[in-house]
């Protein structure tokens, strides 16, 4: 049986395999879930996304299944709470930023989801972008698609969301393809 050829950065880790094989990359229209990559993509800043990663489960249990809706409604007693939460970053203004933007999603988008999924997705056109990276090295960190929507979910109030967190979450949610060429998850080879 032949070994797969998978972009580099997947490691040999059990939970970044996976991560790569089924998720990062694939089209993901769930405003819910694209909600819960934009707030862990913030939490990511100035970490590797493997930390974030590993915690995903808590984060997911501590904020209410990223619920945009009830994240909205905590206080300063949640706040303390996530502070002192060691399954998640306690990162005090990452938490504020975090409930700030599930207010913000709710002010702009109330209860829908497809919605705010729609509204991503618009910076693509709707459909995913296929780039055909030969090499690690040829990856941006930003695009004119990531400039332009970090700089539309700031305008409506969203925080620790700059381009770079945008075109991350945009890699992750497949609505850009930067699989390599010689990946088996590019576009091309499935």
């Amino acid at each position: 049986m032949s070994e797969l050829t998978r972009c580099p950065w997947s490691t040999n880790d059990p939970l970044y395999l996976d991560y790569h094989d089924k998720e990062w990359g694939t089209p993901n229209r769930d405003g819910r879930r694209l909600f819960e990559k934009i707030i862990l993509e913030g939490a990511q800043a100035g970490l590797s996304w493997i930390q974030i990663l590993r915690r995903r489960e808590n984060y997911r249990a501590a904020f209410d299944g990223f619920d945009p809706a009830k994240v909205a409604a905590y206080d300063d007693n949640d706040i303390e709470r996530l502070v002192t939460n060691a399954g998640i970053i306690r990162n005090r203004a990452k938490i504020k930023s975090a409930i700030n933007n599930a207010r913000t999603f709710v002010e702009h988008f109330g209860t829908d989801e497809d919605a705010f999924a729609d509204f991503l997705w618009s910076f693509v056109n709707g459909k995913p972008v296929v780039n055909h990276r030969e090499r690690m090295e040829d990856i941006t960190v930003t695009t004119e698609s990531s400039i332009e929507m970090s700089k539309a979910l700031k305008k409506l109030g969203f925080t620790f969301i700059g381009p770079t967190t945008c075109y991350a979450m945009m890699q992750c949610a497949g609505m850009v393809d930067d699989h390599l060429v010689t990946c088996f998850r590019h576009t091309l080879n499935r």
